[in-house]
């Protein structure tokens, strides 16, 4: 399933609104997304993105999303995401920080489910004002990460072996085929 670029600005939006963006960079962007989609898998049984994750040494990692974004951060007027999001580079640091070009509206959230929705808010919530090491070594102590080898993809079925799934590997594989 291809997410539609409106809703990825709406995700976008979203964190750049509603998390301390003194941390928001690249790789705790990615990481915010992958708690998006996996504790949305583990709560409602299906993700949000429906994003293809890859094991990467700082963590899963969004493939469609990140190339997405460094599109834009190597050329920010020709990208996607112009009207969404700026990047700024702070002083003596090699981190891209997102801010937002607008606010997030009542036209955004028309974008996602109530339950969407309540896990944003429990996303940020749990690690708005966290910085990009506390998010990965997070992202390391769950299932689909640990369970994976560097570059191989990350089913959303592995979240399943974290205590805090309440869905069944049958009800993620269930959601999934439905909207392939």
């Amino acid at each position: 399933m291809n997410i539609p670029i409106a809703k990825i600005k709406a995700i976008l939006l979203y964190f750049t609104n509603n998390t301390d963006v003194t941390y928001l960079g690249k790789v705790k962007l990615m990481k915010l997304i992958y708690f998006l989609d996996f504790m949305h898998v583990k709560e409602y049984g299906s993700p949000v993105t429906f994003d293809t994750y890859i094991n990467l040494e700082h963590g899963p990692i969004p493939s469609f999303i990140k190339n997405l974004v460094d599109s834009a951060a190597d050329d920010i007027d020709s990208s996607n995401l112009a009207d969404t999001i700026v990047f700024e580079r702070p002083a003596g640091t090699r981190m891209f920080r997102f801010l937002p070009k607008r606010e997030f509206t009542e036209t955004d959230k028309d974008y996602f489910s109530q339950s969407e929705l309540d896990i944003l808010e429990k996303v940020c919530a749990r690690f708005g004002n966290k910085n990009t090491q506390f998010l990965e070594d997070a992202s390391h102590r769950e299932a689909p990460w640990s369970k994976t080898n560097f570059l191989e993809e990350i089913p959303y079925t592995l979240a399943t072996e974290d205590p805090d799934c309440q869905s069944t590997k049958e009800e993620i594989e269930l959601g999934l085929s439905i909207v392939s």
